[in-house]
């Protein structure tokens, strides 16, 4: 059987320590690295010559404070030693004074003094009194701490029964804290000693090929490490793109081919193009402090030009040129000013088109939104949502259908049916409902429909719009095989390591 270098020089220190020895005595005898020791240990196990057995021993070490009581001496043998020279009675403050002990400890030593039965406290009269004449000798705590400051960590199995329940009493005091550490043992086996006794001799070998070497001819006598090309690497984890953040930029490539803008929009949003200019009524539940979150501060912001505002009012109020009744109240421009963080990204979509109202017009965002939810494993306050419009002179409903239904295609799901629905600016409205093979189920995935009149008058819009409003984290969650959604924001490392590349 041939053995590399650190292979022989693990074996032949296992055998001068007796066949078994934990590995930094091996360290210590045939002068290799850890890791060296550790490698010829998992190469020699898989060729059944040594066993590796790993044991989990708990440490105890000293703290900062620890080391404070070891040198200048627990706070309530300072105590009594004060009491002491001051004859045996004294009040507290004296013998606080006299110990020089920091008020901090104050607490603390005296009640340990009363514990360890070495003064009597009259609260009354806040008197220290001690029959010692002279300090006792030092206890286990105090051995113990001395111990641990001299040498600064211990094996706990080491110590007698009496000084393991110590060192837990020091730990309470924050003295100690007991750390695991797991032990690897390496021990012979019985091909091993068979492979000793029949004899080695460790051999240098060369790892490089160097021009010395082949100029002068010595590499025909030297031994050249072998190298084992199909043994598995160190995992490399090279930098990344989020998991999210690649599922958002491939929804946008996907608008992007089917020929649409993209645009973006403030988060920090005016009730009116958030709720108002959507014909939404000042008075919609959605409106609400529990669904909506608000500014404090700045609390309201600014309305867009008056022609446009006084149309959107008198829309609600009475449907003004639009056919429609309206929502029949008095239209406030102090609520339309309220600042919200947007709930939805469709009022950067009529942003969008107060300004644009020649056809064709074909946008999308892909952005963030927030909703005043509670928050567990399928809900969070911030999500991401899919919005987009097709504004032209002859679009149907039909096209809005086929649009979605090709998007979710490039997305690898072909089945997807809708059923009618309402929504307050979208008339005729649906809800897009996709087949989710890995789960065998149907799941809703967000409103669609036409902008009604009462949104596109007031703008000044005379064509038809097609628009919809697609969740996009529940599907991120089934794409990357989540059941809790909170894990898309928490940054777990090994998570982020283990999600391949999407697509």
């Amino acid at each position: 059987m041939e053995l590399r270098e650190n292979e022989q020089k693990t074996l032949l220190a296992l055998k001068q320590l007796g066949g078994k020895a934990e590995v930094d005595k091996i360290m210590e005898r045939s002068g290799l690295a850890h890791a060296a020791v550790m490698r010829a240990a998992l190469s020699l196990s898989s060729k059944n010559l040594i066993k590796i057995n790993e044991m989990v021993l708990a440490y105890a070490q000293i703290t900062n404070e620890g080391k404070t009581y070891a040198i200048k001496g627990m706070p309530e043998r300072r105590l009594l030693n004060s009491l002491i020279k001051l004859g045996g009675e004294a009040s507290l403050d004296e013998v606080v004074r006299h110990a020089k002990l920091e008020k901090r400890f104050l607490s603390v030593a005296l009640g340990w003094l009363i514990r360890k039965k070495w003064a009597e406290y009259d609260k009354a009269k806040k008197i220290l009194k001690t029959s010692f004449k002279r300090s006792p000798p030092l206890m286990d705590d105090e051995q113990l701490l001395t111990m641990l400051n001299e040498k600064g960590s211990i094996k706990i199995e080491d110590l007698s029964p009496k000084l393991r329940e110590t060192v837990f009493t020091l730990r309470s005091r924050k003295l100690v804290t007991i750390e695991e550490r797991t032990i690897r043992e390496l021990e012979l086996t019985n091909d091993g000693w068979k492979l000793i006794k029949r004899g080695i001799k460790p051999v240098k070998e060369v790892s490089q090929l160097t021009p010395e070497l082949i100029v002068s001819g010595k590499w025909r006598t030297v031994k050249l490490r072998k190298f084992n090309v199909v043994a598995p690497g160190p995992p490399v984890y090279p930098g990344k793109t989020h998991p999210l953040q690649q599922l958002l930029q491939w929804v946008r490539e996907i608008f992007l081919e089917m020929g649409f803008t993209e645009i973006r929009g403030p988060i920090v949003e005016t009730a009116f193009w958030n709720f108002d200019a959507l014909f939404q009524p000042q008075d919609h539940p959605a409106r609400e402090m529990h669904d909506t979150f608000y500014l404090a501060y700045p609390e309201a912001g600014k309305l867009p030009r008056k022609s446009v505002v006084e149309k959107v009012a008198k829309t609600h109020e009475d449907g003004w040129i639009t056919g429609s009744k309206g929502w029949r109240y008095k239209w406030s421009h102090e609520v339309a000013r309220k600042l919200i963080l947007r709930t939805h990204t469709t009022a950067t979509t009529i942003r969008y088109l107060s300004k644009h109202k020649k056809p064709p017009v074909r946008v999308f965002s892909v952005d963030r939104v927030f909703r005043n939810e509670k928050l567990d494993y399928k809900h969070l306050a911030e999500l991401n949502m899919i919005e987009g419009i097709i504004m032209d002179k002859d679009v149907t409903f039909r096209d809005l259908i086929g649009t979605i239904k090709e998007f979710y295609r490039k997305l690898g799901i072909e089945k997807v049916v809708f059923w009618p629905s309402y929504f307050p600016y979208t008339e005729p409205s649906a809800q897009a409902v996709v087949y989710i093979s890995k789960l065998n189920t149907w799941m809703e995935m967000g409103g669609m429909g036409m902008f009604r009149p009462e949104v596109l008058a007031p703008m000044g819009i005379k064509y038809p719009v097609l628009a919809w409003g697609l969740g996009f984290d529940r599907l991120a969650m089934i794409m990357l095989d989540l059941e809790d959604i909170r894990l898309l924001y928490k940054n777990n490392l090994g998570w982020l390591r283990r999600t391949p590349l999407c697509r």
